[in-house]
């Protein structure tokens, strides 16, 4: 796992780097005229609607035509275009620095591009600062769930160190904890048991030590990157080393004795752990192939020099790796499609997560990825779409999160085709608007032009 500690922190360390800030429209009470409604409580598409929003809700849905517009600042046509509810990005990242005015540009990169909500997995104390900022409308952006820093074996070396950042972190406020590679079963242990008693959730990556059905126990809120799964379906993985195995048992994933996904599948539900995939990371990162293909990707434009040398270095290194073998590898990510399917397939739920900005995924673009990945692991474009939609907003307890409906949030995005069709429609944006904030498709293209890095 260090490889992917060292990938992280030198992403978002050369990530900091502030450009101009950008202005947002103020929220105005509009109404979308004559769209296509995809409300996602149900796979369902309202033709012809009217949705009215007024003090960053909405507040009807009719029939177009049904009332007049007049008292409402702006109208927007939706004639021919698809309104759906915001992304959630359930797995990202904002540098983890003391200067906030970098993390404004990875947040317009997520709102851009229609995710509308994002939960922040490696916290820092100007995020908080960040949250209330974002709540009180002086920065646009996102809604934001901010963890602490990390808990790992870096920063706790005995149980009483992490008992002591449990206590520190949830005293001054985080959302949850984020957990780190590098635990054992006598540090994890007394963090569970005392986050537990403060209900202070914890959530993130599975200790190769601690194994997926100790962190399954001990009632993680997610377990993300699917992190133990692969170890766990590996017969005799308690004889092989980390090392020997790989991150993610990338190494060793192809043993995989997938007839025991189902016995992993009723652990996870019974005691309802939700599973952020971030399927695309493996694809883009560990999957065989030349770094410079993804390198090339139009979106690489938003991110530094710096940061596209260091992502291609670290896939440059993983394919250097002895025990790198490119026909187990896709057979590893074959599994890891076979997996997500199957817990979907068994009621585990699933969150949209991408793990942006990391290795070739870049802040709201691979959001889309992740969704794509989704679909050709076998789910329905509907059910890609409900894990950044509707079970966003079950799982944060709120459902005025990823639906379309009276009282909702107006968190919406604007389509020019059907995603309910095909899952690359959500990347074929007309507008969002953001608690009720409205950026039309001329507004989204110049700040992203804005953003470019030269």
């Amino acid at each position: 796992m260090k490889l992917l500690f060292s990938a992280i922190a030198l992403c978002l360390v050369s990530l900091a780097t502030a450009q101009s800030p950008l202005t947002v429209p103020p929220a105005r009470n509009a109404v979308f005229r004559n769209v296509h409604v995809i409300p996602m409580d149900r796979e369902t598409v309202l033709p012809g609607q009217d949705v009215w929003i007024r003090d960053g809700r909405v507040e009807r849905i009719s029939p177009t035509g049904k009332f007049p517009t007049t008292g409402y600042d702006l109208v927007i046509d939706g004639t021919g275009k698809y309104l759906m509810p915001g992304l959630a990005e359930m797995h990202a990242h904002v540098p983890p620095i003391d200067d906030i005015a970098p993390m404004k540009d990875v947040l317009m990169l997520f709102a851009l591009n229609g995710v509308t909500t994002i939960r922040g997995m490696l916290g820092h104390p100007r995020h908080l600062e960040l949250r209330q900022k974002l709540r009180n409308g002086e920065i646009p952006g996102p809604r934001f769930i901010t963890s602490g820093p990390s808990l790992s074996g870096n920063s706790v070396k005995t149980p009483e160190d992490g008992v002591r950042l449990v206590e520190e972190e949830k005293k001054a406020g985080y959302d949850f904890l984020k957990l780190h590679p590098g635990l054992t079963p006598a540090t994890f242990g007394p963090i569970a048991k005392r986050a537990s008693e403060l209900g202070i959730p914890f959530a993130g990556h599975v200790s190769y030590t601690v194994g997926v059905q100790r962190a399954i126990d001990a009632g993680y809120a997610t377990i993300d990157h699917m992190d133990g799964f692969v170890e766990w379906l590996v017969p005799g993985i308690d004889q092989i080393p980390e090392q020997q195995a790989g991150s993610f048992g990338m190494f060793i994933g192809y043993k995989a004795d997938l007839s025991r996904l189902p016995i992993l599948a009723k652990s996870l539900k019974e005691k309802n752990i939700w599973v952020v995939p971030t399927q695309c990371l493996f694809e883009k990162w560990f999957s065989p192939g030349d770094p410079e293909y993804f390198d090339r990707k139009p979106e690489m434009i938003y991110m530094s020099r710096e940061t596209r040398n260091n992502w291609v270095n670290s896939k440059r290194n993983i394919q250097k790796n002895p025990l790198f073998d490119s026909a187990h590898i896709v057979q590893f990510m074959r599994i890891r499609r076979t997996m997500l399917k199957s817990l979907h397939d068994a009621g585990v739920p699933i969150l949209l997560g991408s793990d942006a900005p990391q290795v070739f995924d870049v802040p709201g673009f691979s959001a889309h990825d992740e969704l794509a990945y989704y679909v050709m692991a076998g789910l329905t474009p509907f059910q890609a779409l409900h894990t950044g939609t509707v079970n966003a907003g079950l799982f944060m307890k709120d459902e005025n999160i990823g639906r379309i409906r009276e009282k909702a949030y107006a968190d919406l995005v604007l389509l020019s085709a059907n995603p309910l069709q095909s899952i690359d429609a959500t990347r074929r944006i007309e507008g969002v608007m953001l608690q009720g904030r409205w950026m039309d498709k001329s507004f989204i293209e110049n700040s992203l032009r804005a953003l470019e890095k030269h």
